[in-house]
């Protein structure tokens, strides 16, 4: 650790907007008005209609915010789901503040890597929901922020995800800064909406991959929305739909199998854009999906049978993507003085890329070997 001083849918109108976290979850705001029906629409249902125009809410969503009286029609309440939709008709969908919810101050412990009355950074250990949310109700990054903060938290997030700024996925390690006052958390979002163009924020991630890319150095850039058919997915997308999403590659280290032929490679990613599972789905795009990721490279089945016993026995081990946000670096909101912080490959990260490493030989056993014989 070290501190230095330092598009929317065409068929919406452009006032519209689709926010989406950058990790996970439901849109943070939702506010799409004037969504027009064309006459190739015409005669679907409403909740079909409207899934296909906002990709960043489900359609059973969407039918929820139907019959709570959230969608209208000319200014107009509609309620029915099922309602055929009419060309040349608009639609508007408010997605509501979430339901207060006191999160419960949890004495989980934190490796807090930094701390003063403004900010705190910690070591997210893989595992560790960063907020309370659907079926994680406790046992959240939050909760311990809670016991560990206590009032000093910010609230700007909602009572949900007290100075949440920024996510990192359950099963993904690494660095995330939480704001503890109004003013550091306002500070921070303007450097993550910026993504780093203005130079004040850094993120950096580490990734065992599949596979070896041609060129050592890559840049991926590829538009992403929530997938059609699976809605819990992202999926990179053509045209204007989607977000704009650029991830930059670098290949560290390669390994081979035992025949020698390239099986998977430790690479470092920086975020251009921050996007929800931006890296996961970027790499799985250029066919070098995230070791151990479920999710987007479950294809990957026979290139696993090439692993050794001992890399076969830590990727098991693993039990997640391997991918750990390992470099943060932003400006302090008070200070403007800027911070960096890095964070070395966790421990199961680290013990599948000594698996997947080469034996070498102790050269200096056998050495030792001769002089006493």
């Amino acid at each position: 650790m070290r501190a230095r001083d330092g598009a929317s849918n065409p068929k919406m109108a452009a006032s519209d907007e689709i926010d989406i976290d950058e990790d996970a979850g439901e849109p943070r705001t939702v506010t799409a008005s004037a969504i027009r029906v064309e006459p190739d629409q015409a005669g679907a249902r409403l909740d079909r209609f409207l899934a296909g125009s906002i990709t960043a809410l489900s359609r059973v969503r969407l039918q929820g915010l139907i019959a709570e009286g959230h969608v209208t029609r000319d200014g107009n309440p509609v309620t029915d789901a099922s309602l055929k939709v009419r060309a040349g008709e608009t639609y508007s969908v408010a997605l509501p503040e979430p339901a207060p919810a006191e999160p419960v101050a949890e004495a989980i412990p934190l490796k807090v890597v930094y701390e003063d009355d403004q900010v705190i950074v910690i070591d997210k250990p893989a595992g560790l929901v960063v907020h309370p949310a659907a079926g994680h109700a406790t046992g959240t990054l939050v909760n311990a922020l809670l016991a560990h903060c206590g009032d000093s938290l910010s609230g700007i997030g909602g009572v949900r995800r007290p100075g949440i700024v920024h996510r990192l996925d359950k099963d993904t390690s690494g660095l995330i800064v939480v704001a503890k006052t109004d003013l550091a958390h306002q500070a921070l979002a303007a450097q993550f909406e910026a993504h780093g163009a203005d130079g004040r924020l850094e993120r950096s991630y580490l990734a065992l991959v599949w596979g070896v890319p041609e060129r050592r150095t890559g840049r991926v850039e590829a538009r992403l929305a929530r997938s059609e058919t699976n809605r819990t997915k992202i999926a990179v997308v053509k045209g204007a739909a989607g977000r704009h999403a650029v991830t930059h590659y670098e290949v560290l280290e390669t390994f081979s199998d035992a025949e020698g032929r390239p099986l998977c490679s430790l690479v470092k990613l920086d975020l251009e854009t921050g996007r929800t599972h931006q890296i996961r789905v970027h790499m799985a795009h250029i066919g070098h999906p995230v070791m151990g990721d479920g999710v987007y490279g479950a294809g990957f089945k026979t290139s696993a049978n090439r692993l050794g016993p001992e890399a076969k026995a830590s990727l098991a081990d693993l039990g997640r993507q391997a991918l750990h946000a390992s470099r943060l670096g932003f400006d302090h909101p008070k200070s403007g003085r800027h911070l960096a912080f890095s964070s070395e490959l966790p421990a199961d990260m680290a013990r599948l890329a000594a698996a997947l490493r080469p034996v070498q030989p102790d050269l200096r056993s056998r050495s030792i070997k001769r002089r006493v014989q």
